[in-house]
Formats: structure tokens, sequence, C-alpha cells
């Protein structure tokens, strides 16, 4: 296992995370995964023994029983505090009511408090706002993220799901006011889906920022289960819960070529998967997820699977985006900036 720093800051944390969205029974977060009790515990030692040091999880998965489950697995499972980089979110819907939602100075502060007594700790390490409110201005949001580190609730601040101009705008609020900024982003990333590399990737790297993909086998669609023309043997999450939405058709050509480089280095395709999203430019750490232990036993074997510059290249090339403007213009024009290149 290899720990990669967190954004701008000495913290170290796995190149796997341990997502905990299957820790539950609530809702339709039923479909997910239904992990819960002692199984949570087990998962949590057989990470750790892993090399895991970095859990992943938010209030609103099963509506905080996630976060229950994990609080309670914490304490049970021996493995000190200190060796975890927990982190948590806020933003989504907790209750019925017009302000139980957002990123409010009033939401955001209520939820932290209810997210430490979920997870019985007295902080959080990193604290992610969980998508963008497009109706509380964002100093107000940056503000009371700022209280809630100073106030030692907090050690460090990571976003999910922005646009690249809307991290810019936050980070340079934070820059202005000299507040704590993000850490880091969480974005769905996958071989079977690269959107990120247009707009957030160069800016994450550009601005110091680590990027954590969530869902890198897209939904199970890259767990080895699905293959062109044939249906899985066994129900699956997405034949209930088809998210996050995905080109299939494209998917399909990228799982023929990870499923030729799974069978040349004796790995699983969902290893493969994961192995190459951990060696994308500006990844520090995956978030991985299972519904059984065979399936996290899999997933950490990933670390150790040895990929080539040729298996490599396979993916990338059944991987890669359509070019886009102003993308290929950009890529077009900095051609004669390379010594003894030719003149367009």
């Amino acid at each position: 296992m290899e720990y990669r720093l967190l954004g701008q800051t000495g913290l170290y944390v796995s190149e796997l995370c341990l997502g905990t969205m299957t820790f539950g029974s609530q809702g339709f977060w039923k479909a997910i995964g239904e992990v819960g009790g002692e199984a949570v515990t087990d998962f949590l030692r057989t990470a750790h023994e892993a090399g895991v040091n970095f859990i992943d999880t938010a209030n609103i998965y099963h509506q905080g029983e996630s976060e229950q489950l994990l609080g309670k697995a914490l304490r049970e499972s021996g493995i000190p505090r200190h060796r975890w980089v927990l982190a948590t979110k806020v933003r989504g819907r907790m209750g019925a009511g017009p302000n139980d939602v957002g990123l409010t100075r009033h939401h955001i502060l209520n939820e932290l408090d209810r997210s430490l007594e979920r997870l019985q700790v007295e902080h959080i390490d990193l604290y992610q706002v969980h998508g963008f409110d497009h109706l509380t201005p964002l100093e107000e949001t940056l503000r009371a993220l700022e209280d809630a580190v100073t106030q030692g609730k907090v050690r460090y601040l990571g976003l999910c799901n922005f646009a690249a101009w809307q991290t810019m705008k936050a980070l340079e609020i934070s820059r202005r006011m000299g507040w704590n900024r993000f850490q880091s982003v969480q974005m769905f990333y996958s071989a079977a889906a690269r959107d990120l590399e247009r707009e957030v990737v160069p800016m994450a790297q550009d601005q110091g920022l680590s990027i954590l993909p969530w869902s890198p086998l897209a939904g199970g669609l890259l767990s080895g289960k699905y293959r062109r023309d044939q249906a899985p043997s066994e129900p699956t999450r997405r034949q209930s819960f088809d998210f996050p939405p995905v080109d299939k058709a494209r998917a399909f050509e990228v799982i023929e070529a990870l499923a030729q480089v799974a069978e040349a280095r004796g790995a699983s395709i969902a290893q493969v998967a994961l192995k190459w999203l951990t060696q994308r430019p500006g990844v520090t750490s995956v978030i991985i997820g299972a519904r059984t232990p065979a399936q996290l036993h899999g997933n950490l074997a990933a670390v150790d699977v040895a990929l080539e510059p040729d298996d490599i290249e396979r993916i990338d090339a059944a991987s890669a985006l359509a070019p886009e403007y102003p993308g290929w213009m950009l890529d077009r024009q900095q051609r004669d900036r390379v010594p003894g290149a030719e003149v367009m």
C-alpha cells in the first residue's frame, strides 16, 4: 500500500480509501449494500491489515446509519482513532424541513455536530461538502467551514461534485479571506467515465488538490460481472439502481481492454480497473466499496497488480475521451512551444 499527501498538507493517506456507502439498510441505499453489525467491524480490520488508513462516509448514507455503524465499529475494532484519517460529508437532505439540506451555516454546523455524535469522535479529519448549493453564497459556506476548523471539530476541508469554475471561485475566496482552503476534490472518475479529465483534473493539478475518485468501477459495471451481450449470472446493484450514468456501449469497449490486461496479468477486471486509476495523474486515493468480504479482499488486492506500459496504453486507448473544443485547439496550439516542433 502506498501513502500519498493530501492536497497541500503533510497528511498521508493510503492509495485506497474504504468507502462506506454499503454500510446500512435504509431507503434506496439498500440497493447499494446492506452491510451491518459485526461485518462493519470486520471490514475495518481487514482494510487496516491491508494498510488502509483512510475511511470515507457521509451523513446522508442510509440517512445517518452508515455513520452510526462506522462509529460503533471504530470503537469495537480496537484500532486507535489516530490511525485513521476519517472523512465525512454534508449537504444532502437529512429531514423534511426547509433548512434540512444545503450548505448554509445553519445546516453545516448542525449536521457537523450530528455527524460527530453518530461517529462517536471528537473531530473529523476531512470534512467535505457533498455538492454545490446554488442558493447559498459561497462566502457563507466557506466561513462556516472555517469556523468548524478553528473550533477544532474539523482538521481539513474537501469538496465533492463541483465544476472546475465553482472550485476555483471557492479557492479564491478562501485565499482572499485567509481561510482554510479545500484540499481535495472527490469526483466520479473511472476507466468507463473519464469526463473529469477535460477541466477538473488539470485544475486540480494546477491548484494542488488531491483527486479522490468515487465509484471507480462505475457502479459495478467494471466489476467483471458485465460483458457485451451477456447478462450477469447473479443479481447486481445496477439492475435495481442504474447509477452513475455512463455510455454503456463505450464502456464495453473498455471492459474488453481490461479483460485482456487482466488475463495477461493474472488479475481480475476490477483489480486492473482500480490499479489503472490509482496511477492516473492527480489521483491521491481511490475510494473502494464492497458488499461482501470477498469483494473487499479482491479490491484491496488491486495494489499488488503490476501494469506494464503496454497495459496502460491499451486501457488508455479504449477509454480515451473524444476530442472537444477548446481542448483540441489547446493541444494543437501548444505543439509549437516544444523546441524543434513543426510550426503549424
